[in-house]
């Protein structure tokens, strides 16, 4: 028998599936899971409900409206057309997890995954224990992406990323640089320039959509887009191309361009000691950078099974693993699943994974008998 994890429900030694990570494509594939017969726990790291927004910054909000932004079986709660902030995405991952009576046991880090015989053996905090099948559900933000610049190592001011990003108030009075062309980089903009010298930096002039278009139509812009480029004959490409990959208007975002506080700038040349060098030589004095970079998958506990690439990703079909047959992974983009990252697409992911599994299982139970 393991150790208790956080939440006082102990681990057992054996499971058919061991779900790692308890954010919200965790709780996608428990909600699927508890109706397969098969018995299953979700492992996670973090002390409490919540995932990825947990680290979220304190004024974040969802870019969908609620009717849009469900994990499956049970309807985002409250207004349907509001816009849910951090605290509620939180809220109501805790209020689905205890609705459905999922087991999770938190507090409790996957160091290993490692292939033994026929089964998968994880080496956790709470112990070793094994599974005839493994899914995993990490996400990226444990893994933020910072790129390498001329100088970097050298600047004496605050380096943070916006994943370690809070709120504005701490930067009141310094000069900030905001680097990075999406949805977070024009947010954490928005709201720093209100306290902050800041600057914007950007690999090209940003785009931005029109006022009225929000997360659900870029989730059908992008739908469009992959039944195109999975040649389903009734799919437009041509419909998403002047929507993906733009700013989405929420209200700070308006409220920064109404003020004229959205001009960005080309990349700087170099870090000093005390600030950047631009392309034209001239020089500005930094006091921090905030980093909007980007995140890479968190597959470390992975890396003993030797299938992560270079590009630090694992090979799959669907979200099944191609090199280690009882590995799925879910929940990190659309190498795994089509919008599977975001809480209106990942129950879709989540579900043709968990039937997977159980056609797995039934075939070899049939082969066995």
């Amino acid at each position: 028998m393991n150790e208790l994890g956080e939440n006082n429900q102990s681990l057992k030694d054996e499971y058919d599936v061991v779900v790692i990570g308890g954010g919200q494509a965790g709780l996608s594939l428990g909600f699927y899971l508890r109706r397969s017969g098969l018995s299953y726990v979700i492992l996670d790291a973090q002390e409490k409900a919540g995932g990825a927004w947990l680290h979220g910054w304190n004024s974040l909000k969802l870019f969908s409206p609620a009717q849009w932004s469900s994990l499956p079986g049970w309807m985002f709660p409250g207004r349907p057309d509001r816009y849910p902030t951090r605290d509620e995405v939180i809220s109501y991952l805790e209020q689905y997890e205890d609705r459905y009576k999922l087991p999770i046991v938190r507090h409790v880090k996957v160091s290993a995954v490692r292939r033994k015989n026929e089964i998968i053996e994880l080496e956790t905090t709470a112990g070793n224990l094994t599974a005839k099948a493994v899914i995993s559900a990490t996400g990226s933000w444990q893994k933020p992406f910072i790129p390498s610049n001329p100088g970097q190592e050298d600047f004496s001011g605050v380096q943070i990323h916006s994943a370690d990003y809070r709120s504005p108030e701490q930067f009141a009075g310094q000069t900030v640089l905001i680097i990075g062309e999406g949805n977070s980089g024009a947010q954490i903009m928005a709201e720093v320039s209100l306290f902050a010298e800041a600057v914007w930096v950007t690999l090209e002039e940003p785009q931005f959509l029109p006022d009225n278009v929000d997360g659900r139509v870029l989730f059908d812009a992008a739908s469009e887009k992959y039944r195109a480029l999975t040649q389903e004959t009734n799919a437009n490409p041509a419909k998403s191309g002047d929507l993906l990959g733009k700013i989405v208007m929420v209200e700070p975002v308006r409220q920064a361009r109404d003020r004229n506080a959205l001009k960005s700038r080309r990349p700087f040349q170099r870090f000093t000691r005390t600030g950047v060098v631009w392309e034209d030589g001239t020089e500005t004095s930094v006091d921090a950078v905030i980093w909007c970079t980007g995140f890479k998958p968190a597959l470390e506990h992975l890396r003993p099974l030797g299938i992560i690439k270079e590009n630090g990703r694992v090979e799959t079909i669907g979200t099944h693993s191609t090199k280690e047959p009882k590995l799925w992974l879910v929940g990190y983009g659309n190498w795994t699943g089509f919008a599977s990252a975001t809480l209106i697409g990942v129950g879709r992911s989540a579900r043709a994974t968990v039937q997977e599994i159980s056609d797995a299982f039934a075939k070899e139970a049939k082969m066995t008998a």
